[in-house]
């Protein structure tokens, strides 16, 4: 069965949030009050409310990567994930591990690319040429 997911994280400020998520992203704003906004994150619902970031170290080996934890993200296809990566390179966005292709010729080959929002959460964004890869070993 294929699920959505629901994720709640703290934001620092609303309105940088929507300039990130609905700007920068390309996200959908949904139902808001004056302390969080939902977004249709590729297809998931997003909550972000007012408070603090978890916090996160650099602590997840991944290939010759070390990763901010914990971290979120999304799996896009790779055509998908190259607009992505075009949009978020003319907007200016600092990206903590630039696009990569990670794992190239073993199984899951995927290409990858960290970025932080406005409020310092990681995230992480995948594309695969064939979703059938994400979880091969």
């Amino acid at each position: 069965m294929k699920s959505l997911f629901h994720l709640a994280i703290h934001v620092t400020d609303l309105d940088q949030a929507r300039q990130f998520y609905g700007g920068v992203l390309g996200c959908a704003e949904g139902r808001s009050t004056d302390t969080w906004v939902d977004f249709d994150f590729f297809g998931h619902q997003l909550s972000l409310h007012l408070g603090q970031p978890f916090a996160t170290t650099r602590t997840g080996k991944v290939g010759h990567h070390m990763v901010m934890m914990p971290h979120m993200g999304v799996v896009l296809r790779l055509d998908d994930w190259l607009a992505l990566a075009d949009r978020l390179e003319s907007h200016g966005v600092a990206f903590d591990i630039p696009p990569v292709i990670r794992f190239q010729g073993e199984a899951g080959e995927q290409r990858t690319m960290f970025f932080f929002d406005p409020a310092g959460n990681p995230i992480e964004v995948k594309g695969f040429a064939d979703f059938d890869g994400l979880f091969a070993s």
